[in-house]
């Protein structure tokens, strides 16, 4: 269900021994699902990976109800994470906003959360977005709509991921 994402000026996509590799481009390089995909009420999980360049390896664009975002892992230069965009502003410059210091050749286990009140994330065991839904606007940066209305991109950067999984979660 997955197909390379036509941003224009991406690397090539490729997989290898059981990993999608997202080679780097001139921008974005990525995947997204054609298949139906949920828009609220699920938790997807992976494994991701920037082996080369110094930006972000994951961005993850996703629904909320009828709203779209990205999580982004490693963005402006590989150490924010945060959510793109709220109300306008991007995941360097909104109340997701967090740092965290990654490493090439790592390994991070990514876990998102989207649910009726809010958008949860983790980068392995630490939470780094709690988001209550509100009535906040969410919305994609320009670069990133072809990945709607689920994929994963990185920016200028190699990136390889794994163990993608999808989860419906129960209404409560």
């Amino acid at each position: 269900g997955w197909k390379t994402t036509n941003f224009g000026a991406q690397g090539p996509v490729t997989v290898s021994g059981g990993k999608i590799i997202l080679g780097m481009g001139d921008g974005c390089t990525g995947i997204t699902w054609e298949k139906d995909f949920p828009p609220m009420n699920y938790e997807v999980t992976l494994d991701a990976m920037r082996t080369e360049g110094y930006d972000f390896f994951c961005g993850m664009t996703f629904p909320v109800g009828s709203e779209y975002c990205s999580l982004i892992v490693g963005g402006w230069a590989g150490s924010v994470v945060g959510i793109s965009c709220i109300d306008g502003y991007d995941a360097s410059e909104n109340e997701t906003t967090t740092y965290q210091r990654f490493e090439n050749d790592k390994w991070y286990h990514i876990r998102l959360q989207v649910t009726e009140k809010q958008i949860q994330a983790w980068v392995d065991t630490s939470m780094v977005v709690s988001l209550e839904k509100g009535s906040k606007k969410l919305t994609v940066r320009p670069e990133v709509e072809l990945s709607k209305p689920f994929g994963i991109a990185s920016w200028m950067t190699t990136a390889a991921l794994k163990n993608i999984n999808l989860r419906h979660i129960p209404v409560q």
